[in-house]
């Protein structure tokens, strides 16, 4: 990997981890609800005229009812329901919670014909992983209502959902596109929402900065350096960020905002990693020459594990 690969792979690496807990600061000052609005809003703002001066926006809006399906279970309701979730739960607990995505992907697909999914090493990472995630989950009861957890679970599964309706139903259409009018589409929904859950007071500078971060560079900066990465090393060396993402979330969680390693995170987050490497294994990764241009699946599978 070149000097330029891993400085972007260590980019989105950070990036894609630090989510929870800027969500996390940002519900200091302001409802869940506002938070969605104000961070599709700036992406929205960032990412729409770069879709549309490269000619994306009209071609992608023939197939605006999948991208709305996509968008309802990418960012509609996943990001509303991480929001409700990490006022009663540490931001390390939800970004090892989330980290199951790859799981489900699995499931799902064995479930629509595909047995390569959990065959050989997936299968045996599809069962190390969720038993770290059932052990997070088990072990964190008493501490955290389970009903909490249960809307990470959630949100897991429908950023398993949306990435299968990209595939099967959006091939023709530019991730970039579809990520774009996903946000602008969200941000106009949550739009009369945040009219009546804006805050009562001005937020302090900390829970602003945090909504800004989110929106600008875990959102639109994201996406567009995602795009660069796939660009510089490939489609499959990309999608290994997911396993370094759940670590940096619990690092955030523990050096910036003080939240302590619990049992369940000691023994389940190994499991997760360990599984995670293990399901998410693909014939032929190994070469370069396949890793030339990336496919709406890979993507889509990468961004979707994104909160």
């Amino acid at each position: 990997m070149s000097k330029r690969g891993w400085l972007l792979f260590a980019a989105m690496s950070v990036i894609w981890g630090i989510p929870y807990l800027l969500i996390k600061v940002a519900l200091e000052g302001m409802p869940a609800p506002f938070i969605v609005f104000a961070r599709t809003a700036i992406g929205a703002a960032v990412l729409l005229p770069v879709a549309w001066k490269r000619g994306m926006v009209r071609p992608a809006l023939k197939q605006w009812r999948y991208i709305a399906a996509f968008a309802a279970l990418e960012i509609a309701g996943p990001w509303l329901l991480l929001g409700d979730a990490e006022q009663h739960m540490t931001s390390s607990l939800a970004g090892l919670l989330i980290a199951a995505v790859p799981f489900f992907v699995a499931l799902i697909m064995w479930r629509l014909g595909d047995r390569s999914a959990v065959s050989g090493t997936r299968l045996a990472g599809l069962f190390i992983g969720m038993a770290g995630v059932v052990a997070i989950v088990g072990l964190n009861i008493g501490q955290v209502q389970v009903g909490r957890m249960l809307e990470v679970i959630a949100v897991a599964v429908g950023y398993a959902i949306a990435p299968i309706i990209a595939d099967r139903k959006l091939v023709g259409v530019p991730t970039l596109a579809t990520i774009t009018l996903s946000l602008t589409g969200v941000a106009l929904l949550y739009l009369p929402i945040a009219a009546f859950s804006h805050p009562t007071h001005l937020p302090k500078a900390n829970s602003l900065a945090a909504v800004a971060a989110l929106g600008l560079v875990c959102t639109a900066a994201a996406f567009l350096l995602f795009f660069a990465l796939i660009g510089e090393v490939g489609p499959a060396k990309s999608s290994m960020i997911t396993f370094v993402n759940p670590a940096v979330a619990v690092a955030g969680g523990v050096l910036f905002l003080g939240e302590t390693i619990k049992a369940g995170i000691i023994v389940g987050a190994p499991l997760v990693l360990i599984g995670l490497i293990l399901s998410t294994l693909r014939k032929g990764e190994a070469g370069d020459a396949g890793d030339a241009v990336a496919t709406p699946a890979v993507q889509q599978e990468v961004a979707a594990a994104t909160p």
